[in-house]
């Protein structure tokens, strides 16, 4: 698992709240910080992947462990 400066809870939240929370926490940080995400709903794993496309920040890493979803994003 890489470093990450800044990590968001967002475990028993439904879409779109993942996503906003995420937004969010990356509008008050530094260009070129890492934002680790923790979610528990499996939608938000092709959510993060959209939000990483329209946005231009970098989804450097996803991936799930016993119905947690973990997502590092790097803000552009």
């Amino acid at each position: 698992m890489a470093d990450f400066d800044q990590e968001l809870d967002a475990s028993g939240l439904n879409c779109p709240l993942p996503i906003l929370r995420a937004k969010k926490a990356l509008n008050g940080m530094e260009s070129g910080q890492i934002l680790r995400i923790i979610a528990t709903d499996p939608g938000s794993v092709k959510d993060f992947e959209a939000f990483a496309k329209q946005t231009g920040n970098n989804l450097i890493e996803s991936g799930e462990e016993n119905g947690k979803y973990t997502f590092l994003l790097k803000k552009k």
